[in-house]
């Protein structure tokens, strides 16, 4: 560690007031002048409107719902953008407020038939079987852990039974049943 002298650490009093002058000496060569600045604004400039580019983007409809619009370069109405709905294209999944089926002999909101009910059975058999399978896996590896007398075997039998408990835990569970359910019509 080198120690520096204390004039290189503390500025010298000389050297103070020559900053201060030359810090004053710009300010004191211009003439005093009020300044008057316009506050910064934007302006409306109109102009025509944008060519269609043929993009699709979400956004809300009149009446609030999520829709799809749809900027149609060789639609009638030039940069306008027509909802997905307009144009005969139904959207993928019902809005929050409709019911997914409506009953059969009312027509809908849009004045169009009702679809018909549909009859469906719901099977969570082959994901039941799956997770008895692997209990019993666990069971039986739990079984040979206990008897095993060879360390590495023990550990090998170990890392199984974690990799079983794990598929367990993720597969044990109605979330699961629900995403892997098989339905049938009737």
């Amino acid at each position: 560690m080198s120690i520096l002298p204390a004039s290189l650490l503390r500025p010298q009093r000389a050297e103070l007031p020559e900053v201060r002058r030359a810090s004053r000496a710009p300010q004191a060569e211009e003439p005093a002048q009020p300044q008057q600045r316009r506050p910064a604004t934007d302006a409306y400039i109109p102009s025509q409107a944008p060519e269609p580019s043929g993009r699709y983007w979400p956004s809300r409809t009149e009446d609030g719902s999520p829709g799809i619009y749809f900027d149609d370069p060789e639609g009638d109405t030039p940069g306008r953008a027509q909802p997905a709905g307009a144009e005969g294209v139904e959207p993928a999944a019902p809005t929050d407020g409709e019911p997914e089926a409506p009953e059969a002999g009312k027509p809908s909101k849009d004045g169009k038939p009702a679809r018909s009910e549909e009859r469906c059975k719901g099977s969570t058999d082959k994901v039941d079987r799956e997770i008895k399978r692997l209990r019993k896996r666990r069971e039986e590896l739990a079984a040979r852990l206990r008897a095993e007398d060879d360390p590495a075997k023990a550990k090998t039998l170990e890392r199984q039974l974690a990799q079983v408990e794990n598929e367990l835990r993720q597969k044990d569970n109605d979330a699961y049943r629900r995403q892997h359910t098989q339905f049938t019509q009737l």
